[in-house]
């Protein structure tokens, strides 16, 4: 009977397993590894299967340069704190605008970044941000994972936005003009339902030239930002190369620049740390599982195109069945890129041969923002992982102040891709 189940229900286990273990064991990673060696075996493949899934995954060019990116991320977030540059950052930011926008600034400004497990680069300035320490552990990291993740439905940078738009064909202004007011509604429901708990009113008088000082101090992330563009538009066999190689040459570039800024010699310990070795350990088993639920079943059908089977079976509506898929594939990989992928050219076929520019992007803005929805909602998301492993808080904690503003921003997805139906379809 275990093994007759359907996969919906298989996977859904699997991380519902993850979460509990991780509460009994308090290891997230060796409850990923757990939840993962689960998964494949109840999905048919043998332990030599998942061995060598795991394999693949964890010595492919683009994994590597993704560990590579995250540990550079986390020793230039570490060495932006060491310097003073994060506290001074944040003294600029709480100068200028209002105390409660001034903490949802700082992650939504590096949201403009797409790097792996960019929260755990915003995480340090919503530390800075709290120096009095009076916030407790749980907002913070409510607040750094939420305004990190705002503009990920229309910043043309993300490569899940990108991916988005090569499988639909769709202009990039089409796709800009129908997330934008998603971004908008997730803006508004974080200050309804995590930033209202703050207490309100100005900050500390702002400093002598303060725009030329901030422009300064977020230098280094401006010289990732700028590579990776620049990277893109005139370098696009390097782009080719790897999907982390432009991020990863960027914050090269980025720790020069700020070496050159502030001079720090102690980066072994730092790059070598407890900490940093753990996040990165825990960031391949996480990949690990998003290559089992990407790989082909033993039957040779992959797990996606199984699911919409199941879901079609019963008798699920075809607009549901088009939320369904790129939300649980969200909520399996924690990642909209790796959601995106598995899920369009699914829902993309179920739209019929040559449906028009408003019907395709009406069916685009939902899959993406319920697959966005849906790893938001991820335990195995890169950037909840980090943000709870940095404020030491737990996941399933974390989340729960999430449902309400995931509900809301879900609801604005809905009446967006109606709306568009309506007006252009």
């Amino acid at each position: 009977m275990l093994l007759a189940a359907p996969l919906l229900a298989k996977v859904l286990t699997t991380l519902a397993l993850i979460l509990l273990l991780n509460r009994l064991l308090k290891n997230l990673s060796a409850a990923v590894a757990a939840g993962t060696l689960i998964l494949g075996l109840w999905a048919g493949h043998t332990a030599a299967d998942i061995a060598a899934i795991a394999w693949r995954r964890t010595v492919s060019p683009d994994n590597l340069m993704l560990l590579a990116t995250l540990l550079l991320v986390n020793y230039l977030g570490d060495l932006m704190s060491r310097t003073g540059v994060m506290a001074d950052l944040v003294t600029v930011v709480r100068a200028r605008v209002p105390r409660r926008l001034s903490l949802a600034a700082l992650p939504a400004v590096i949201g403009f970044l797409p790097m792996p497990g960019g929260a755990l680069f915003s995480a340090p300035l919503v530390a800075s941000w709290d120096r009095e320490e009076e916030l407790p552990g749980l907002l913070k990291t409510r607040v750094n994972y939420w305004f990190r993740h705002v503009w990920e439905c229309w910043w043309p940078l993300y490569p899940a936005v990108l991916l988005a738009l090569s499988l639909t064909g769709l202009e990039v202004w089409q796709f800009i003009c129908a997330g934008l007011p998603v971004s908008l509604a997730a803006i508004a429901a974080g200050y309804v339902f995590l930033l209202r708990r703050l207490p309100g009113g100005a900050d500390e008088a702002a400093p002598a030239a303060t725009e030329l000082r901030f422009w300064i101090l977020v230098s280094p992330v401006l010289v990732v930002v700028a590579v990776y563009i620049l990277i893109q538009l005139l370098l696009p066999g390097v782009a080719a190369a790897g999907r982390y190689l432009p991020m990863l040459i960027g914050l090269v570039l980025a720790l020069g620049t700020l070496q050159c800024q502030r001079r720090f010699n102690d980066w072994p310990r730092i790059l070598f740390s407890r900490r940093t070795l753990t996040l990165t350990l825990l960031v391949a088993l996480i990949r690990v599982y998003g290559g089992l639920i990407e790989a082909p079943l033993p039957g040779g059908q992959l797990l996606v195109e199984s699911l919409r089977r199941e879901l079609s079976m019963a008798g699920i509506p075809v607009m549901l069945v088009m939320m369904l898929i790129p939300f649980i594939s969200g909520l399996a990989m924690g990642l909209s890129v790796g959601a995106v992928g598995a899920s369009f050219p699914i829902v993309l076929s179920m739209l019929g041969p040559e449906p028009g520019d408003g019907v395709l992007l009406s069916a685009a803005i939902l899959a993406y923002g319920c697959g966005f929805v849906g790893q938001l909602l991820s335990p195995v998301h890169v950037c909840l992982v980090v943000s709870n492993a940095y404020f030491k808080t737990r996941v399933v904690e974390s989340m729960k102040a999430l449902l309400l503003p995931l509900a809301a921003v879900l609801a604005a997805i809905v009446l967006v891709s109606r709306t568009i139906l309506m007006v252009w379809g």
